[in-house]
């Protein structure tokens, strides 16, 4: 799939498949005939219904997980917004490569794939305090590269992001899609100290400034402020909505890369489940304004998908109970 324009890719936004209500009320009817009181698993079970619904299968499966994770690099990071310079995402994707990150050890235990792509490393985006971080070319080139990283044969996909300073452009778009002010959606990232979490506040008040203009529409925000990183996240979320995967988000970076889709259909997250809260400032507020409620909550911000990968072993287990337990009449068990 190859965007053309931001019309096209609006429309694609705004006609995106429900999901199959027969399949997730087939687990639900299965649920209660199982070997323990009705809902007493909690969100298993309607982790497993979710899974049946996005798959369109009664009976899930996890044959195929993925994790991917996409990298970009920052003009905004001329403003001393991060702690570390840029020339680590380029290092850091080598360490993937190698084997070396936390995201490699956490998709080996999930029994997931891991793909990491890089997106123009050498050519960050434009700083948007004194531009746009992407023209409309470049944008749709991102989330056209997002989209076309999902096959459809994906059980579930989790979403990630590698890219020093791109918590200021997570905080700037959750700024123009939910308004509060940089302040509210601002945090320390990668670890920077007061001096730059000032810096930081100060470039998104300045990049919402300059395209107060454009904000209204969730597309043209994500463009003007955003990443390629972020731009081929959305892409994916957008991907797998259409090709019936369902999603893992990560943190904050994630979730705000995919929080323009929910401004544009009212169920255009339903796929999505948020595997975790970060400790990034912005993120439970954000998580909040979405209506996403997180599996996990363990103090997390290393970004890199690691947080939707651990989430996986969760999935794994709702599924295992899911199928293999028996039901009242198979086990010989009373009912109530």
């Amino acid at each position: 799939m190859s965007f053309k324009t931001l019309d096209e890719l609006h429309n694609a936004c705004r006609n995106l498949p429900a999901g199959s209500d027969t399949a997730a009320a087939a687990v639900a009817r299965r649920q209660d005939t199982l070997t323990k009181p009705q809902g007493s698993l909690g969100r298993l079970e309607t982790i497993a219904a979710w899974l049946a619904r996005w798959q369109g299968r009664d009976m899930p499966k996890l044959d195929r997980v993925k994790v991917i994770v996409f990298a970009g690099n920052h003009g905004v990071t001329a403003q001393g917004v991060s702690a570390y310079p840029s020339e680590v995402t380029v290092q850091m994707v080598a360490n993937f490569a190698g084997g070396g990150a936390a995201i490699n050890q956490l998709a080996r235990a999930a029994g997931a794939e891991l793909d990491v792509i890089p997106l123009d490393l050498d050519h960050p985006t434009g700083d948007f305090t004194q531009g746009a971080a992407m023209d409309e070319a470049a944008f749709l080139a991102a989330v056209s590269a997002g989209y076309d990283a999902v096959d459809a044969d994906i059980d579930l996909l989790c979403l990630g992001e590698m890219g020093i300073g791109n918590t200021t452009p997570a905080a700037a778009i959750s700024a123009a899609l939910f308004g509060g002010g940089a302040e509210k959606w601002t945090g320390r990232g990668t670890g920077v100290d007061d001096a730059g979490l000032k810096r930081k506040v100060v470039a998104i008040e300045a990049g919402l400034q300059r395209h107060a203009a454009v904000l209204a529409d969730p597309l043209k925000a994500a463009a003007a402020l955003g990443g390629r990183e972020l731009a081929a996240i959305f892409g994916a979320t957008l991907a797998a909505r259409h090709r019936n995967v369902p999603v893992l988000l990560d943190g904050f970076v994630c979730t705000a890369a995919a929080a323009p889709l929910a401004k544009l259909h009212a169920a255009g997250l339903a796929h999505t489940i948020a595997a975790h809260v970060s400790a990034e400032a912005g993120h439970r507020g954000l998580l909040q304004a979405l209506g996403l409620t997180p599996l996990l909550d363990l103090g997390m911000r290393l970004g890199e998908g690691s947080g939707a990968c651990l989430a996986v072993n969760l999935v794994r287990s709702a599924l295992a109970c899911h199928a293999g337990m028996a039901s009242f009449a198979e086990a010989g068990v009373s009912e109530k």
